[in-house]
């Protein structure tokens, strides 16, 4: 008990910085509010997070309107971007998995094999043969060939004969 009679009272002395911050801080929000914030723009989303609208395919478009032939095109040009993607990001998946089990490639890796090699197909089917200039048409004429074909080996009974895509 002595050690506490010795002691003097304690003062609260963040109280006087506590009250001048609270000040300052009240002057720079209210700057903050009233001059930054109304001439600031609106944060533009980032690059890889825009999301194009869905436009008619080349088959829904007139013959007169270029328009919607460039809008088609373009769709198509992204859409072929994004499935080359997709095809070298499961390269990557399956070149890592076979550097990481060396030996037991064969056994560990087969899932990703498989994904590698049905993408790569499908890829091929869709856009090879053509080379990188092809017009839209020529594309579209290409699938267009590939479901007659199809249903005919279907209407001859190949139980094999479907298009997926």
């Amino acid at each position: 008990m002595a050690a506490d009679d010795d002691r003097p009272d304690q003062i609260n002395t963040n109280l006087l910085p506590s009250a001048q911050f609270n000040k300052l801080e009240r002057v720079a929000n209210t700057f903050r509010e009233t001059f930054v914030l109304p001439f600031r723009q609106t944060p533009r989303p980032v690059y890889y997070h825009r999301k194009f609208a869905r436009v008619p395919t080349i088959d829904q478009c007139d013959i007169s309107d270029e328009v919607c032939k460039y809008e088609a095109t373009e769709q198509h040009e992204r859409d072929k971007k994004v499935d080359m993607f997709k095809i070298k990001i499961l390269r990557k998946r399956l070149t890592h998995c076979n550097w990481y089990w060396g030996a037991n490639k064969y056994e560990k890796c087969q899932t990703e094999r498989e994904q590698y090699q049905d993408s790569a197909v499908n890829y091929h089917l869709r856009y090879g043969e053509l080379g990188r200039t092809s017009e839209l048409y020529e594309y579209y004429m290409k699938q267009k060939h590939r479901m007659i074909w199809l249903r005919r080996r279907q209407e001859a009974g190949d139980a094999t004969a479907a298009y997926t895509d």
